[in-house]
């Protein structure tokens, strides 16, 4: 069996996010831009890893804040890349879970800003090898959870207007269209649509997460995969 970790990134991960981000992303952010990043308050920096030497735990809750609903962080359908300034359309639909390695590996990163009332999402990455397992939902589901425990209002995000598994995704969450930004990208000159979902502390945001919970927890374990996650992520 596979066992994977989301948790929050730390000082030792940090030269394989970078490496992550080379595959993934075309290299976005540097080391030291990592290094700013997970120094800074305003920003969440999530990642899974891989590994056989996990000890199995059982699935842990994370708080959804104020109205105290517990929800777990679970997720399926295909994986993204982040659009910020690259794309790798290449994509993987995995049978069976990928061998585990013997050492912790990170396949997965997702980070958001915090300003002023909204969560800005400005990375969300899958190792080739693991998408379209579930991990890219997983890690959405977990930055909007943490916006959520920060007492934001809303979300935004760029998205390549040619990404459609990115943007069927991000549909499923209840982001819409409010904006182009033109020529954007500056590998290919495309517009980036600008996405926005409100109402995060609504009933109707924690419906779609434990949606996303049930469909995820059915994925995983048709890959053999099991999540180990921290109780709660502390701001």
């Amino acid at each position: 069996m596979t066992f994977l970790e989301l948790k929050p990134l730390t000082a030792e991960q940090l030269p394989e996010v970078v490496e992550l981000d080379k595959i993934c992303l075309g290299g976005i952010w540097t080391l030291e831009g990592y290094q700013r990043e997970l120094g800074s308050p305003s920003s969440d920096l999530l990642v899974v890893s891989v590994g056989n030497d996990f000890v199995p735990e059982p699935i842990f809750d994370l708080e959804l804040g104020g109205d105290a609903i517990n929800r777990r962080l679970y997720e399926t359908s295909e994986i993204v890349q982040s659009d910020r300034q690259s794309d790798n359309s290449k994509s993987y639909s995995p049978t069976s879970a990928p061998e585990a390695q013997n050492t912790d590996s990170v396949v997965g990163l997702g980070c958001l800003w915090s300003i002023l009332d909204e969560a800005h999402i400005t990375l969300l990455a899958v190792h080739p090898k693991y998408q379209r397992g579930g991990l890219g939902t997983l890690l959405l589901t977990a930055l909007l959870r943490r916006a959520v425990l920060r007492g934001l209002e809303r979300a935004t995000l760029e998205v390549r207007a040619s990404n459609e598994a990115a943007r069927s995704l991000y549909a499923k969450f209840g982001f819409q269209e409010a904006g182009r930004r033109r020529h954007y990208y500056k590998d290919t000159g495309e517009d980036a649509l600008i996405l926005w979902r409100g109402g995060l502390k609504t009933p109707d945001l924690a419906a779609t997460l434990e949606e996303m919970h049930k469909f995820v927890r059915s994925r995983f374990a048709s890959l053999g995969w099991n999540l180990k996650e921290v109780r709660n992520f502390e701001l």
